[in-house]
């Protein structure tokens, strides 16, 4: 099978990339590099059957160029903005990076007859549903972030394209995920504070936001296990841990792994890190449990394994 996966050269987009290559497939890779990385290839970009190729996923002429001349059967689209605080002072990263991509794939494969697309969303579709489990076929998704609107916004015309064109399209809803080759978010922010300073740590909200964090290579493992099923029409999946780790939890772990002891933790206040941040959420997994997969790493083991991995 050709695969193109956009956002190949980002965290996860490059974990998925090599593991693909482990199966008979070709991989094609586009990225823009604004948040991916070369290096982050470094292990597949000999291999014969893996092209890289850097270009604009939002530039719909040039994207379905590439799905022509590569014969592309399946698309992996990953390709977004992750910085959710920073397109919360800029909202059009999101309408161009996360949104703006989604139309651009789905418009490519409709030109190109291209069937079956796997899409990257998100738990901020759902909005700030505190204490209550939160289930893929309920109502009322109310995003609070610009990021979590342009998700939802794509995911809405993953369904209609879909119906118009007969495309199969998995979808999953990210909780936050981490591990090796991870370059932002709030492991990547705690170990450059203390680089900088390792007396004290400013901690956005008030620390007790509480969240599942998810290795990335078992989110990898129930990607491939599931969009390559041949579900027909849109399949969206929850995936996560059933465990989750605070803040504080983890500005305690990264001191641990520095070695640093008696560091003075700040506090900005409020519940939340940022406007649009959801201090905590609970996912129902009962239908990614269907399929025989559980993660292999609890969230408080998910964040050692990531500092074992970066530090």
């Amino acid at each position: 099978m050709n695969i193109l996966i956009t956002g190949g050269a980002g965290f996860i987009g490059s974990h998925l990339a090599e593991q693909l290559l482990l199966g008979d497939h070709r991989v094609v890779c586009i990225d823009n590099f604004e948040l991916g990385r070369r290096e982050n290839l470094q292990q597949i970009i000999n291999n014969p059957r893996f092209s890289l190729i850097e270009g604009d996923v939002s530039n719909c002429s040039f994207l379905s160029e590439l799905m022509r001349e590569e014969k592309i059967s399946m698309v992996y689209h990953m390709a977004a903005n992750s910085d959710i605080q920073k397109s919360a002072k800029i909202p059009n990263i999101d309408f161009t990076n996360t949104f703006s991509t989604t139309y651009s794939v789905l418009e490519s494969m409709r030109e190109n007859n291209v069937k079956n697309l796997f899409f990257a969303s998100t738990s901020a579709v759902y909005g700030e549903k505190i204490n209550v489990k939160l289930k893929e076929d309920m109502g009322a998704l109310a995003p609070i972030s610009y990021y979590g609107g342009a998700k939802l916004a794509s995911e809405a015309y993953i369904h209609s394209y879909s119906y118009m064109n007969d495309i199969n399209a998995t979808i999953f809803r990210f909780p936050n995920v981490i591990g090796p080759k991870l370059t932002h978010g709030v492991i990547f922010d705690f170990i450059s504070k203390l680089k900088k300073n390792h007396t004290e740590l400013q901690i956005l909200g008030d620390g007790t936001q509480k969240k599942p964090y998810l290795f990335v290579l078992d989110l990898i493992d129930a990607i491939i296990r599931v969009s390559q099923a041949g579900m027909q029409g849109v399949n969206i999946y929850n995936i996560g841990v059933e465990t989750a780790t605070t803040v504080n939890e983890i500005a305690d772990m990264v001191c641990q792994k520095l070695e640093l002891k008696d560091v003075k933790y700040l506090y900005t206040g409020g519940k939340c890190g940022w406007k649009g941040d959801v201090p905590q959420f609970l996912y129902d997994l009962e239908k990614i449990h269907h399929w025989g997969w559980y993660p292999s790493h609890t969230s408080n083991e998910a964040v050692k394994a990531t500092l074992d991995s970066i530090i």
